[in-house]
């Protein structure tokens, strides 16, 4: 193949094909890797500012140390990684519903794979985080019922735009109240989402959190030439001094 383009992999699934691909952007000459699903880009390395603000944000609300952090969803690892940054971090669980984006890391086809895996504080599960989050067993199966300190999601593209219709029961009140009882008190969830903010899932994120907070994460889009943004949601669990933690406004570009 090209120089300029490769496919790394291609993998039938139950849920389509997938796909993880190189290809070099002249304009800056950085290897992109992109990984989509059908035709459906899932994600691309071109783009990752809001992804480690997730992590970021979210862990910027706790004030204790010794953090226990899940990540749901893998991909190409870049929340995973800035929570790993994070000199606070006892311990990350990260879940992914697809074994071949777990393979990709482990076997060393995607830049972040090594620094995750050969780290000790971090282990990468296959399986349903949203199953996960609905049972009491919880996101840790070496020791059903762990409670988390932080618990930050980027798999849907937005409350609203999921990938999977079953994905709809997390966002909705009852959702996020069984997903908050798996945080300790004053725990931290955190949502990254495509879309700009919803005013909806906003109502509904502040009635299962004693505090809840709204970033607008801006960042460059080189393809057209412009700035884009994402938003990163944030709830605090009661029972946590957070003067600090959310003071400023509800919407906060970050």
């Amino acid at each position: 193949m090209s120089a300029y383009f490769e496919e790394l992999d291609f993998r039938p699934t139950p849920m389509g094909a997938l796909s993880l691909r190189r290809r070099r952007q002249l304009s800056s000459g950085l290897d992109i890797y992109e990984i989509k699903l059908g035709d459906e880009f899932l994600m691309s390395s071109a783009f990752t500012v809001a992804e480690i603000a997730l992590a970021r944000l979210g862990l910027a609300a706790l004030e204790r140390g010794d953090l226990d952090v899940v990540v749901g969803g893998l991909g190409l690892g870049y929340t995973a990684q800035a929570v790993l940054e994070n000199p606070r971090v006892r311990s990350l669980v990260v879940v992914d519903a697809l074994a071949e984006v777990i393979e990709w890391h482990a076997q060393g086809l995607l830049p972040l794979g090594r620094q995750l895996t050969r780290d000790p504080r971090c282990r990468l599960v296959h399986g349903d985080f949203f199953a996960m989050s609905d049972s009491p067993e919880g996101f840790d199966s070496l020791a059903p019922g762990r409670r988390f300190d932080a618990v930050l999601v980027d798999i849907d593209h937005s409350p609203r735009a999921l990938l999977h219709p079953r994905h709809a029961a997390l966002y909705a009140p009852a959702g996020l109240a069984r997903l908050a009882a798996h945080l300790h008190p004053g725990g931290v969830f955190a949502l990254w989402s495509n879309d700009p903010p919803d005013a909806a899932f906003e109502r509904v994120l502040a009635g299962a959190f004693a505090i809840s907070a709204t970033h607008v994460v801006a960042f460059e889009n080189p393809l057209q030439h412009r700035d884009a943004s994402n938003t990163v949601y944030v709830g605090v669990k009661a029972d946590l001094p957070v003067e600090k933690a959310m003071a400023g406004s509800s919407r906060r570009p970050v």
